[in-house]
């Protein structure tokens, strides 16, 4: 089960928040309806996965299943897309109250560019608790948008993919 609140922001965050890992990131949806999404996910100065990963309906919480995959069958997944994958860039942070806040920033340089952050949550109870004052950043995570329709990254795909004549 995937529990987590997101919140469109302006960039990385400012301050002292210490930083976990950073990620190089690539992925492609074979299906938005249901969710069925391809990614790679290169830890900078790491190690590369490829994951192939199945979702519910839904926003607060939703269940998921991710499978790693051998980078070939990724390769031939990616082919049988036939779209230009979304890249984005994900660094993790380390909050004071024990959470992990992820920053990513999609499609840089395109003019549909954009970043957003998330934190996941271990019940949905947890989740609506959840201030970010708590964890000082309530003025960075000042637009959350985790229940609005259309903020998921298959719905960006669809609109900036999809969409798209060839």
């Amino acid at each position: 089960m995937e529990i987590e609140r997101k919140w469109m922001v302006t960039g990385w965050p400012e301050g002292d928040l210490p930083l976990l890992f950073e990620q190089n990131m690539r992925q492609g949806y074979i299906s938005v309806t249901p969710t069925v999404r391809i990614r790679e996910e290169a830890e900078i100065n790491g190690t590369t996965e490829y994951i192939l990963c199945f979702k519910s309906k839904g926003t607060l919480a939703r269940k998921e299943i991710e499978l790693p995959i051998p980078k070939d069958t990724f390769d031939e997944l990616e082919d049988l897309i036939g779209l230009p994958l979304i890249p984005k860039v994900r660094r993790t942070y380390q909050l004071s109250d024990g959470h992990r806040l992820e920053v990513n920033h999609v499609d840089e340089g395109l003019p549909s560019e954009f970043w957003y952050a998330e934190v996941e949550f271990s019940t949905e109870k947890e989740a609506l608790e959840w201030n970010p004052e708590d964890a000082g950043v309530a003025d960075f995570l000042n637009n959350e948008v985790t229940r609005q329709q259309g903020q998921s990254m298959g719905a960006y795909w669809s609109v900036t993919r999809m969409d798209k004549p060839m």
